[in-house]
């Protein structure tokens, strides 16, 4: 395959495609460009790039040439797909390496489906993502379930596809007229439901593309959680209409199952700077992990959450609840590589099978232990954030 273009999405007449986007001279493009934080020494350690897996027309893009010139030194290798590549998904001997997997390999590929599914949790909408899988190595990412042996970033790289898509729905629906748990006046879209999208600009301009369409939409505002501190992101002047959302947890349970995250103080810390950079910042207290001294852990992040944040970050904050769902599969899987993880995440005397809403077969807290819970952390934040409205907890 030669180094050097994209699929079109649902039709051919774009509102507009990146070029009317990303203009000569426009700050945030520029940012993004430079990515002063994406040629860092810790970028690099993240993501030493040494193979790329890319559909020919995914590579020959104006977004894949871009990637492929961000890693000149990755070995290019031609793929049918970027779903189930032979030697990758389908080698069980890349458990072992799973961590290193998730640094050394890439995949571009071409979003086909562009689908817009309704969710009134999170947000209104979950968006088309412009990537699916991680660089990051949290044990319990629901991702991996269903693509086998390996989970590095995949990366679609028609974005303008993509951008236009939103465009034309953010349209449809017209003005937001009644306040809900999502938002009060704007249609929130979630862009990274299947990846994290402070990690995906250290790879190409994706996220900021995204973030600068939703700054020209006054009825709509993305959403994207995030376990990783990307200071170039902060270049991006969102205009107040893209909304982040710091995943928190104990400290403790951070270090064993948020592996190659940002610390979990230093997502904290960051909220001030993102705010003033003109982001909404909001907190996904999750996964709620239930283990012996739960309850003491979420005290002393509450507390330190109260301590250390700023007034005007407290004024305008929200969270989420997410109790911990897991999988069998994924189970099986993390018993390969990170054992020691297993010994919280998998505890079936608490546990009971649950149906997700995309037909797999998970397992959750019982429901009297879920309940139980949820409500013990809400006291928990009553007692020691209240400024911390409860968005939703599920």
């Amino acid at each position: 395959m030669t180094r050097l273009s994209a699929a079109s999405d649902d039709s051919g007449d774009a509102l507009f495609g990146l070029e009317s986007l990303v203009a000569p001279g426009d700050p945030s493009a520029s940012r993004a460009a430079d990515g002063t934080f994406r040629t860092s020494d810790a970028a690099r350690r993240l993501l030493p790039v040494r193979q790329i897996y890319a559909e020919p027309a995914a590579a020959a893009s104006p977004r894949g040439r871009q990637i492929l010139g961000r890693f000149p030194q990755a070995r290019l290798i031609e793929v049918d797909s970027h779903w189930g590549i032979p030697g990758l998904h389908g080698n069980e001997g890349n458990l072992r390496r799973w961590v290193r997997v998730k640094g050394e390999t890439l995949i571009l590929g071409i979003k086909k489906s562009l689908i817009t599914r309704p969710n009134g949790r999170s947000a209104d909408w979950i968006a088309p993502s412009p990537s699916n899988g991680c660089a990051l190595a949290c044990s319990y990412c629901y991702v991996p379930r269903r693509k086998g042996y390996a989970n590095p970033i995949t990366v679609f790289t028609n974005t303008a596809q993509i951008i236009a898509h939103l465009g034309r729905h953010v349209a449809r629906q017209g003005r937001k007229h009644e306040p809900n748990q999502c938002d009060d006046t704007a249609w929130v879209y979630d862009i990274g439901e299947n990846g994290d999208c402070a990690v995906d600009a250290l790879v190409c301009d994706n996220t900021a593309d995204l973030v600068h369409a939703f700054r020209q939409w006054p009825t709509a505002k993305a959403s994207f959680a995030t376990k990783f501190v990307n200071p170039d992101l902060l270049g991006y002047d969102p205009g107040g209409r893209t909304r982040i959302r710091f995943s928190l947890m104990p400290t403790d349970d951070s270090r064993l199952l948020d592996l190659r995250t940002s610390p979990v103080d230093e997502r904290i810390a960051a909220a001030g700077d993102f705010l003033d950079a003109g982001y909404e910042v909001h907190f996904n207290l999750s996964p709620v992990v239930l283990r012996p001294g739960w309850r003491d852990a979420w005290a002393d992040l509450l507390q330190h959450l109260d301590e250390v944040l700023p007034a005007r970050v407290k004024r305008q904050a929200a969270a989420e609840v997410i109790m911990l769902t897991h999988n069998q599969g994924l189970h099986e899987v993390n018993l390969a590589w990170h054992p020691r993880g297993e010994e919280l995440l998998w505890q079936p005397h608490l546990q009971q099978a649950k149906r997700s809403e995309n037909g797999a077969l998970n397992v959750r807290y019982r429901n009297h232990v879920k309940a139980q819970a949820v409500h013990d952390l809400r006291e928990l934040v009553a007692a020691h954030a209240p400024w911390l409205r409860i968005r939703y907890a599920f």
